[in-house]
């Protein structure tokens, strides 16, 4: 069993490579223990910036190092980095095209019983509604790891959705096809397709393996890279099945399986599946407990496939 979070891999991987590189910083509003980037700071206090519970303050500072050479990596709860500091997000990171690489950390419901306030279920269409923004949501610690290795290449402004807690892997070490902003395919299938992001492509690999018992062919398409979306990979997998679903921990409205019915629609039309969090406030409970009640586990999941497929 997995015990290593998405959030630890980021920190692993800026920390070997600020060894050479001092021009890698990261930053924190009040949260380098659940970022868990403490080791970083401890480690390179010099290319660390605490800057309090602000994360306004938080994403300006970051544009404004990055104007000066240097590469910020911007850490804070995804509640807060996609709404309180939106406006920073917008203009001083995209429109200003700076080199701002923003981690989102307990994205999604993982905050588990704080609720709410605390959940982040806007945030893939928030940000991906911002010109120039590149919007990621790795599902496992290895494809983590390569993401990061990606990142720390190039000089656009992108945001990063992780989840609080450690996840099973979907890929092994020896075994992680990467290509930057193209997805991945997890299991090819022709009696339906699901399209996951994050979390959710474990439970979707899930459902693939026990509806195969049932004789039911089902392809799981790893869509990382939510934006840019890749195009060419729905449309490929949506022409060999019946039935495209998608599945992501975010609201029914405007994340991918908005995205994905916008371009099945235009190239490829076929009846398209969105499975997400509920258009309220979600139940109290930890992770696993949520995605079970809404059925977003990988019996869920299932469930709903054979229902679709109907």
């Amino acid at each position: 069993m997995n015990k290593i979070a998405n959030r630890k891999v980021i920190c692993d991987v800026l920390m070997e490579h600020a060894k050479e590189d001092k021009d890698i910083m990261v930053l924190c509003s009040d949260s380098r223990g659940s970022a868990s980037l403490t080791s970083f700071f401890e480690e390179y206090p010099e290319q660390s910036v605490e800057v309090g519970i602000a994360e306004q303050d938080l994403v300006g500072i970051s544009a404004g190092l990055a104007k000066a050479g240097k590469k910020p990596y911007a850490a804070s709860p995804a509640s807060f980095l996609s709404t309180r500091s939106y406006e920073q997000c917008k203009v001083d990171c995209a429109y200003s095209d700076t080199n701002v690489k923003l981690i989102g950390i307990s994205g999604g419901i993982s905050y588990g019983a704080l609720g709410m306030s605390h959940h982040s279920a806007q945030d893939i269409a928030a940000m991906s509604a911002i010109p120039n923004m590149r919007v990621y949501l790795p599902s496992d610690r290895h494809q983590t790891k390569h993401l990061i290795e990606a990142l720390l290449k190039d000089e656009k402004c992108a945001y990063i959705r992780v989840g609080r807690n450690p996840v099973e892997d979907v890929y092994t070490e020896d075994d992680c096809p990467f290509e930057m902003n193209k997805a991945t395919v997890v299991a090819e299938g022709t009696d339906a397709v699901v399209v996951a992001c994050g979390e959710m492509v474990l439970y979707a690999k899930e459902a693939a393996e026990l509806l195969k018992k049932e004789g039911i062919s089902v392809g799981v398409l790893d869509m990382y890279c939510v934006k840019p979306l890749d195009k060419e990979a729905i449309v490929k997998a949506a022409k060999n099945a019946k039935v495209v679903f998608t599945a992501e921990e975010h609201s029914p409205f405007g994340g991918l399986g908005s995205m994905v019915a916008q371009v099945v629609s235009a190239e490829c039309p076929r009846k398209v599946v969105n499975i997400a969090l509920p258009d309220a406030p979600v139940i109290t409970g930890t992770s696993k407990e949520v995605y079970e009640y809404y059925g977003m586990d990988g019996k869920g999941i299932a469930a709903k496939i054979k229902e679709g497929l109907k």
